[in-house]
């Protein structure tokens, strides 16, 4: 039963790391970033294309905001995208989405604008 190492791992450890983390067994961990639910995923995109896209065009490509293509977020951290989607910038039209989004959500969102939006 549970003299098996691998075995009392995935059983006792595994679970109790996963609680700790706030992590759930449907995250999944792509380059340090938790990728929210597959549901949760479709309703960022959404927001995304819309509320984002209507400041930094449908395309990403600009418009009062700046560029969100990954050309345009080449080289520039991550952390620092993720924090001018949470708190806004100021002097600026971006608002804080901190309101309606996790610091893990706004990094999935960073790291699917670097890829490209699927």
């Amino acid at each position: 039963m549970l003299n098996n190492p691998l075995r009392f791992f995935w059983v006792s450890v595994l679970p109790l790391l996963l609680a700790h983390s706030g992590l759930t067994w449907g995250d999944s961990i792509v380059e340090g970033v938790v990728a929210p639910i597959p549901a949760r995923q479709a309703e960022l995109l959404n927001l995304v294309r819309q509320d984002c896209g209507s400041c930094h065009g449908l395309r990403f490509e600009g418009g009062l905001g700046v560029p969100l293509t990954p050309a345009a977020l080449k080289g520039k951290s991550p952390e620092a995208l993720r924090d001018a989607i949470l708190y806004g910038r100021n002097g600026t039209t971006m608002p804080p989405w901190n309101p309606f989004l996790t610091e893990a959500e706004a990094g999935w969102i960073v790291q699917m604008l670097q890829k490209g939006l699927p």
